[in-house]
Parts: C-alpha cells; sequence; structure tokens
C-alpha cells in the first residue's frame, strides 16, 4: 500500500512539501533542495507550520477530497440517486449503476487518495512528537490539526469500505500486511482522534481563514459521528455546542455567499491554493458548471428535480442552473459559481468541507429520535427558513416522529446534494438503500452498500479480505 521512505522528514516534504513547493506559504522557508532532514523539518516553528500547510494544500490534489471526479463528491452522489450520467466512461457508469468491480481505477484512486493523506498526517504526528525544539503550543496545534483530518479521512474510509486497515504509524512493513480493523476499533480511533483534537485545537480560527480546523470543527464532525452511531444524545449535544458559537458561525441569508472562501457558515474548507498555479477556482465548479464549451460528466437526475415542489425555494433558485440542449433542458448543481479561473488573482471561493447547516441537521434528527418533536422541527426549520419555504411549525398539522424524519432526510438530500456524498451516506445509514432500485440501470444488490477493496490493494497485502458480492 505504502511505498518505503526512510525517515520521517523526508516522507513528509516528498509527499507533502515539495510538491508545494511553489506555494507562498513555503517558499519563503529556506530548505536544503536536495533532502530535508527530521531536525530541519521541526526545528522551528516556521518549517513545522510549513509541512502542516502542506498536507492541507494536498488535501486539495488527493483524490478522495479535491471535489474533482475521483473524489467522495463526486463518486459517493453517483452511487446514490441525485446525479445522472452524461458520459460514457466506464468507471464513472460502474458507480452508477452500483456495479464498481474492483478493477476500477477511479475506486484505487479514491482509497489510494485518502491512504496518502492519512500516511501523511502520520509522519506529521511522529515528527512533531519527536521534536525536540518547538513550542509547546506549536505541538499541541499541530497535533490536534492532524489528529482531525486522520479522524475525517478514517471516517470516510469507514462508510465506504466498511472494515479497513487501521493505520497510525509510517512503518512501511506494518503497514504493507495490515488486515482489515474490526469497525469498533476503527470507530474507537475516529472517536479518540476527534476528543484529542477537540482538547488541543484553539476555539478561533488563525487570521480569519477557515481552511485549518478548531475546536468547533471537530466538535462538529463529532457530531456527525455520533449521529452515524445512533447516539442521539451525544449528537445532540456536540451539534448545540456548534450552533451556540453566534460569535463565529450563522447560517447566511444569501444561499450564493455560503461557497464563498471564509464563509461564515463553514466550519472547514479547502482552498485551491492547492492548484501551486495560477488556477483559482474549485474543483467542484470545474466539474459541475455547464455550459455551451464544457461537457459535464453528470446532470442532476430527473428523480431529483422532482423533490423540489416549491419552486421558491432559495435553494432551487440559487444552487441549481439550468442549460438548454436542443430541446432537452438540463439541470448542473450551481452552489460555486466560478467554472475555470486562471488569472491567479484573489481566490474567492473555496471548497466546502463542513457547515453550519449540517449542525441543525443533526440536531433536528437527533432530537426527533429522542422524541422531542417540536425541538426537532425547531432545528429543521431554520434551514426551511433560510431556503424561504413554510416552517413545520407553522403547519395546520403536526407530524409525527415517523414522518418528522423522513421531512428531515428530505430536507437533507435538497441542502447538501453534490456535496461530500450526503445522499450516499445518508441513505445507506438510514435503511433506504432499496430506493437505488428505482435509478435507471441500475444492478442494485444489499452488498453494493460498501465498495470494493481495490484489486490492486489486495495484490499488494494478500491480508486484505474482499467485501462480500465481489
Amino acid at each position: 500500500m505504502m511505498k518505503k521512505i526512510n525517515n520521517i522528514a523526508y516522507q513528509l516534504v516528498f509527499l507533502g512539501v515539495l510538491g508545494l513547493y511553489a506555494c507562498e506559504d513555503f517558499v519563503e522557508v529556506e530548505v536544503p533542495d536536495h533532502l530535508i532532514t527530521g531536525s530541519t523539518v521541526f526545528a522551528n516553528e516556521e518549517t513545522a507550520q510549513s509541512a502542516m500547510t502542506g498536507i492541507y494544500n494536498q488535501l486539495f490534489n488527493a483524490s478522495f477530497a479535491n471535489g474533482g471526479n475521483r473524489s467522495v463528491t463526486f463518486l459517493a452522489a453517483l452511487s446514490a440517486d441525485n446525479f445522472k450520467p452524461t458520459s460514457n466512461i466506464v468507471e464513472i457508469l460502474e458507480f452508477s449503476q452500483n456495479a464498481i468491480s474492483p478493477d476500477n481505477t477511479w475506486n484505487l484512486d479514491l482509497w489510494a487518495g485518502a491512504y496518502h493523506t492519512i500516511y501523511e498526517v502520520n509522519a506529521l504526528l511522529e515528527g512533531v512528537a519527536q521534536a525536540q525544539d518547538l513550542p509547546e503550543g506549536t505541538k499541541s496545534s499541530l497535533t490536534g490539526q492532524a489528529k482531525f483530518i486522520r479522524a475525517f479521512t478514517y471516517f470516510y474510509l469507514r462508510q465506504l469500505y466498511g472494515d479497513v486497515p487501521l493505520l497510525l504509524e509510517t512503518d512501511y512493513r506494518a503497514n504493507a500486511t495490515a488486515p482489515r480493523a474490526s469497525p469498533s476499533e476503527v470507530e474507537a480511533q475516529i472517536l479518540s482522534d476527534l476528543q484529542e483534537a477537540i482538547a488541543l485545537l484553539p476555539g478561533e480560527y488563525p487570521d480569519g481563514d477557515r481552511t485549518r480546523p478548531n475546536k468547533f470543527t471537530a466538535m462538529g464532525l463529532l457530531a456527525r459521528v455520533y449521529l452515524f452511531q445512533e447516539n442521539w444524545e451525544q449528537a445532540a449535544y456536540y451539534s448545540e455546542q456548534v450552533i451556540s458559537q453566534a460569535s463565529l458561525y450563522e447560517l447566511l441569508a444569501d444561499p450564493n455567499e455560503v461557497f464563498l472562501a471564509n464563509s461564515r457558515e463553514a466550519l472547514w474548507q479547502i482552498s485551491p491554493i492547492g492548484w501551486g498555479s495560477s488556477f483559482t477556482h474549485t474543483r467542484e465548479g470545474n466539474l459541475f458548471i455547464k455550459d455551451a464549451t464544457t461537457n459535464t460528466p453528470v446532470v442532476l437526475a430527473e428523480d431529483f428535480m422532482e423533490v423540489w415542489s416549491a419552486p421558491e425555494d432559495l435553494r432551487f433558485i440559487n444552487w441549481i442552473a439550468s442549460f438548454q440542449d436542443g430541446e432537452e433542458v438540463l439541470y448542473y448543481p450551481y452552489k460555486y459559481k466560478i467554472a475555470y479561473e486562471a488569472s491567479g488573482g484573489e481566490i474567492t471561493e473555496y471548497s466546502m468541507v463542513l457547515r453550519l447547516a449540517e449542525q441543525y441537521a443533526i440536531q433536528a434528527e437527533a432530537q426527533a429520535q429522542l422524541g422531542n418533536l417540536t425541538q426537532a422541527m425547531n432545528s429543521i426549520d431554520h434551514l426551511r427558513a433560510r431556503a424561504g419555504v413554510p416552517l413545520l411549525a407553522e403547519a395546520t398539522t403536526t407530524p409525527d416522529q415517523e414522518e418528522l424524519l423522513s421531512l428531515i432526510l428530505q430536507e437533507r438530500r435538497k441542502e447538501f446534494f453534490a456535496e461530500w456524498g450526503h445522499r450516499w451516506l445518508d441513505l445507506k445509514r438510514t435503511g433506504n438503500t432499496a430506493l437505488l432500485s428505482n435509478k435507471p440501470q441500475a444492478d442494485w444488490e444489499a452488498t453494493d452498500s460498501r465498495y470494493p477493496i481495490p484489486q490492486q490493494e489486495r495484490l499488494k497485502n494478500t491480508y486484505l479480505s474482499q467485501n462480500p458480492g465481489y
């Protein structure tokens, strides 16, 4: 799975920093150009912070996180029912038809991108732990950030593939033969990393830039983890901790401002500075926006367009655009407004990873599961109010628990489409994957809820078993 590299610092530089040498936060640091030793990388705060910056910039390039056509955002959405392919590329069709081959190279890129990120994070954690001269505050901050990223990455690996290897070090000998860990082991590590991140990270964003997580970012992800574990009390508690930070976060009245750089709705974003060039657009904008000169690989599915019963919904008006293709009208995600920008100017849109709206949705679902229906309606009504649609609290009839949970799931579909595979994960965790049998040309079977372990990885590591059905 991982290649042998002889020392921690060289791993960091080779995988994270040298690839980003053009980025402004790193070029100002003078280092040898042939080899950077561990003592050099972690000798002072400036170089250590540059190593961390390299990892953030690599997230924009790692397949699983970058929002492009091999990312969680794209591939997991294909697996659900919001997208319709317009491409005949085999890898895309396999994800859309829920018939992924273990040899699918895009699935390999997804898996490898996630483990590449984990490897970089583990290398940084080892380097920071061994550093002799770093201030304790710097060591705590870097450790908290790295553990948050590791928890975030393992969350997606766990949801997409089920049982996965749990790699917590850079020893290639151990990693090359690591078997799949039990769900309890992986989930315990995710919880441990997030709790430690909460304890170590500050409550503010350094320089106001939301590309580095703070303690409330970690709390937001922890709320999601508890929701997926059906620990309703803890999900409600941690979502409220984030929602209550009114000085940091708010639901923006204008949906067009949500995905801007350092939006006040953002808990965490990834910057296009990771291009390392003059490009300043997000990969999501480049992938989804359709015009007369571009061939996008997907459009929004007819089934998804039918859920918009209220045309006055501001999400429909502002986050969906259309393109006339002959006699056919095609709809595409328009959350990001910039498809291509190569001027090298100011970056105006960041790739959104975690945002406040999800915390309201988590709180609503957790309260509904606890039987607190009024509180649940109040929480989901925050999203409906921003969307400009009638509030549940003002309806003439009050939904029962089952109806309310269904409404919350529908609100999540409208709010988070084309973002980080939310719909795919929601269908799986709520037991609604049977709906995918209705997809055109779908070949749905229960075992399709987990992606196959890439065959190339299993050839390299014979201890990796395959998921059922593949």
